[in-house]
């Protein structure tokens, strides 16, 4: 399913306009990001939580060439899925 036909399902579901169900899924996503741009946590009870995850800087290697390089420390988010969310795929 891509982003398209989750609007569509989502404009069925919902009993709306496909460019209503569009902009409350941008609103959505939009939302999650400044959330954890911030460094807060979005749990949607039922469905999972989402975060931000901290990666400590360290070494690795080129692997065309072998070298050793420095890994800078980054964040990456993540989502862990409820109990419900893992449940209905069973």
């Amino acid at each position: 399913m891509n982003k398209s036909d989750l609007i569509k399902a989502m404009a069925e579901a919902g009993d709306i306009p496909k460019d209503t169900a569009g902009r409350a899924l941008d609103a959505l996503t939009d939302a999650i990001a400044v959330a954890l741009k911030n460094g807060d946590t979005v749990s949607i009870i039922g469905f999972g939580t989402f975060s931000v995850k901290k990666r400590a800087a360290r070494a690795g290697r080129n692997p065309q060439t072998g070298a050793a390089i420095e890994i800078a420390a980054s964040k990456n988010p993540g989502f862990k899925a409820g109990k419900a969310l893992k449940d209905a795929i069973q």
